[in-house]
């Protein structure tokens, strides 16, 4: 979705602590027609206050600032402006800037080097509704979302064939009861619990069983909100 004007012109608010930088992009997107600047802020705290009254369709966000992070910027403005579109800009790449950035809501992230006409057509980018993220950073990014994926599941790389076997170790049946149990001939069972092993990294099936029964009871215990 397009958030620009209807007249089509993008309405830019701009934040940056450092002056000389946040007059120079000012000063580079004034000078398109199809774009304003109707804000600026050196701090997270000023953003905060104007971002809602200017009603931009893209914010500029310096990633590091003196009270706070423009990542922190981002989850605030958007909660009350959802079709905002918020460009982080940093001096250097930060793969835990950029994570915490895509879960923030943020459509693009850029470094300060990008040359001028390449930011201004950031800014139409996102202003049109679509993402703007480094490949090699967002490869990164995705990598960590899976890593943390795995922490919590750590049955996550197994088939569901797989973690259905697994669940039957912890109940204690060997690969012949498994195999009548899930239809499967003994070899097969074998197969997916080496595999299972494999994946899970351990190398005996009594750990296997431990551990299912671990998550097992685990899950039954009542939560503390309960």
């Amino acid at each position: 979705m397009n958030v620009a004007d209807t007249d089509g012109t993008i309405r830019v608010f701009l934040l940056d602590d450092h002056d000389v930088v946040r007059r120079g992009i000012s000063a580079l997107l004034g000078e398109e027609d199809d774009i304003e600047v109707v804000g600026e802020a050196a701090s997270a705290a000023e953003a905060v206050a104007r971002i809602p009254a200017a009603r931009p369709d893209v914010a500029v966000l310096d990633v590091r600032l003196p009270d706070g992070s423009g990542v922190e910027v981002c989850r605030e403005v958007r909660s009350l402006l959802p079709d905002l579109a918020c460009l982080m800009l940093t001096s250097y790449a930060d793969d835990d800037a950029l994570y915490d950035a895509v879960m923030a809501g943020a459509a693009g992230y850029v470094l300060k080097q990008i040359h001028g006409s390449d930011l201004v057509g950031a800014v139409r980018t996102v202003a049109a509704g679509e993402s703007l993220l480094d490949p090699r950073s967002t490869a990164r990014m995705l990598r960590r979302m899976r890593e943390q994926a795995t922490r919590q599941d750590p049955l996550s790389d197994l088939s569901e064939q797989e973690r259905r076997i697994f669940e039957l170790i912890g109940e204690g049946l060997t690969n012949r009861q498994i195999g009548e149990r899930a239809f499967l001939a003994e070899k097969t069972v074998k197969n997916y619990v080496s595999s299972l092993l494999a994946k899970l990294d351990m190398e005996r099936r009594t750990q296997a069983a431990a551990y299912a029964a671990r998550l097992k009871a685990e899950s039954r215990r009542p939560s503390s909100s309960e």
